[in-house]
């Protein structure tokens, strides 16, 4: 059942746009969810475009306002947002992980993308809006992109997007009401992507073998190279290889 604050929009440049569009012009309840079948201008992390067949893929987003949340710890709603992703899809098959900050992959593929937009008033948090991009039942993609996947391809099984989109919310809802920050922390911490053993990385062009210590409050990532050097980066200051 659709509550009244989910929105279905058949075609729009992007569903955070078209949120934030909204709450410039109405005081939405928290939350509202829009959710469309297309996405002509869809964003991913800085910039990159977010490329999806019509009707076939989960694509939405959710208004937050986390008054307990600081500014400073603003990468818990994107531990929260991400958990909640990866709570869901593990109802269907196992091989989910986190992948650091926040794509949630299958074995060595990815199969979502999130970007949270935050809107920050002093050291709290006004608003903060999570656009989430779900490959469901898309199996063809276009050739460029690097690793993508869908939950069919996975399962072999077609989805309800409306279904999965509400399991994701009512996901979300509970991690987020219950606002337990260390658990979260921890449960994020558990399902990271390549979190045991270590790994080849690149920073500054020059590539290196490190193991995942930690994800501190502000989402840095906290590495340590094979010569047990701690070393410590921001979203895109480092990429695994």
């Amino acid at each position: 059942i659709m509550n009244t604050n989910h929105f279905f929009i058949p075609q729009t440049g992007s569903t955070n746009d078209y949120l934030r569009q909204m709450l410039n012009e109405t005081n939405l309840p928290e939350f509202t969810v829009v959710q469309s079948d297309f996405q002509n201008a869809g964003k991913g992390q800085r910039g990159n475009m977010w490329e999806s067949e019509r009707g076939k893929n989960l694509l939405f987003s959710i208004l937050l306002k986390p008054a307990n949340i600081s500014a400073s710890e603003q990468f818990l709603i994107s531990q929260i947002v991400s958990l909640a992703i990866k709570n869901t899809l593990d109802e269907f098959a196992d091989g989910f992980t986190i992948k650091w900050s926040n794509d949630i992959y299958f074995n060595d593929k990815k199969i979502c993308g999130i970007l949270i937009e935050n809107d920050l008033n002093g050291n709290k948090i006004k608003q903060s809006i999570a656009g989430i991009g779900l490959n469901i039942n898309q199996i063809d993609f276009p050739k460029n992109l690097p690793n993508p996947l869908s939950l069919q391809m996975i399962t072999g099984k077609n989805f309800s997007l409306t279904e999965i989109c509400e399991n994701i919310v009512e996901n979300l809802k509970k991690l987020y009401l219950a606002n337990n920050k260390l658990e979260i922390k921890k449960q994020y911490f558990n399902n990271l992507y390549r979190k045991n053993g270590f790994f080849p990385f690149q920073a500054d062009n020059e590539t290196f073998s490190a193991k995942i210590l930690d994800v501190k409050a502000d989402g840095k990532l906290v590495l340590e190279t094979n010569e047990g050097e701690q070393r410590e980066f921001y979203f895109k200051e480092v990429k695994f290889l």
